[in-house]
């Protein structure tokens, strides 16, 4: 949902845009699935689906390596690291679009994080987004030369329900969308992990049913 609505973002702003996924050994791959979709409908011209040795990220529940946590409450996601922190995905994700980003002649990266409505991970906060603009600053020929990439992440300080109205004033289909950590057999979302606990959060504070398939209707409310 983040992603998707960031991609609206540089589209508004006035960016062509080029989309990069991962593969990293998570166990809701459905994802992916929903990122090529949702690229196409946006007329991403290159959406590329990196796939990374599963192995670089075990330990987290997010690869199958413990369980997902459940019903908890949104003051409980940000008191502790839980399960499903990845390591150091995100200094991942964005070495390798620097990297692209040099390749295609581009200066903007943009990075769905959020720092409110979010499970606690370090790599969401705004010093780390500081912290890898520094990085970025220094790391590439394009950089050094006077052309540095700026690191863009405009749902930072955003709370869900804000970034679900900024999408649907966008035109963003959330219904393509997929956040479930732990979805079914059926690709369906739990209603129950800390991602679909905070996303149907924001649509009831928009006064909306989540539009996503669910394991049950009434999850969706």
């Amino acid at each position: 949902m983040d992603s998707t609505t960031v991609l609206y973002i540089a589209r508004e702003e006035g960016f062509r845009t080029y989309a990069l996924s991962f593969q990293y050994g998570q166990q809701h791959t459905r994802e992916l699935e929903s990122a090529k979709v949702i690229a196409e409908n946006a007329g991403v011209p290159s959406h590329i689906i990196i796939s990374l040795d599963a192995r670089l990220f075990e330990g987290s529940a997010l690869t199958g390596h413990s369980i997902v946590p459940e019903n908890r409450a949104p003051d409980e996601m940000t008191g502790k690291i839980p399960s499903t922190y990845v390591p150091a995905r995100n200094t991942v994700f964005l070495s390798m679009a620097l990297a692209y980003s040099e390749v295609i002649g581009s200066h903007d990266i943009f990075i769905g994080i959020n720092s409110l409505d979010y499970s606690g991970y370090p790599d969401c906060r705004p010093e780390y987004v500081d912290a890898f603009q520094k990085l970025a600053d220094l790391a590439t020929r394009e950089a050094v030369e006077g052309n540095p990439t700026r690191i863009q992440a405009p749902l930072l300080n955003m709370t869900k329900a804000e970034i679900i109205s900024k999408g649907l004033e966008l035109g963003v289909d959330y219904s393509l969308t997929h956040s479930c950590y732990n979805p079914d057999r059926m690709g369906r979302a739990c209603g129950r992990c800390d991602a679909c606990i905070l996303r149907l959060q924001g649509f009831r504070q928009n006064g909306m049913e989540d539009p996503a398939l669910y394991s049950s209707r009434e999850l969706r409310k």
